[in-house]
């Protein structure tokens, strides 16, 4: 199945070579099997998931005790924001 896969920040560094196509850099359609939650897509993309502050599906914030039980299906949109700090 195939999503869309949008980190912020820094993490775009975490998406594979050349799959990226926007000019950030930072979005990418990857394919992954059906079934694969939001922390099978962490874990095969070797994103830490303590640098996965803001996770949303389609808009809708899933909390990090849901991460590893949400299931992901065709065309999603996962997006993933770091932990921000500033003043």
């Amino acid at each position: 199945m195939k999503i869309r896969v949008k980190f912020y920040a820094n993490l775009g560094s975490y998406l594979p070579e050349g799959s990226t196509d926007d000019p950030n850099g930072n979005e990418a359609d990857l394919e992954f099997d059906d079934g694969t939650t939001i922390g099978d897509v962490f874990e095969s993309l070797f994103v830490p998931t303590e640098v996965c502050h803001l996770v949303l599906v389609n808009g809708f914030f899933i909390a990090p005790s849901e991460r590893e039980a949400q299931v992901l299906v065709e065309g999603d949109h996962l997006a993933v924001w770091p932990p921000v700090a500033g003043g």
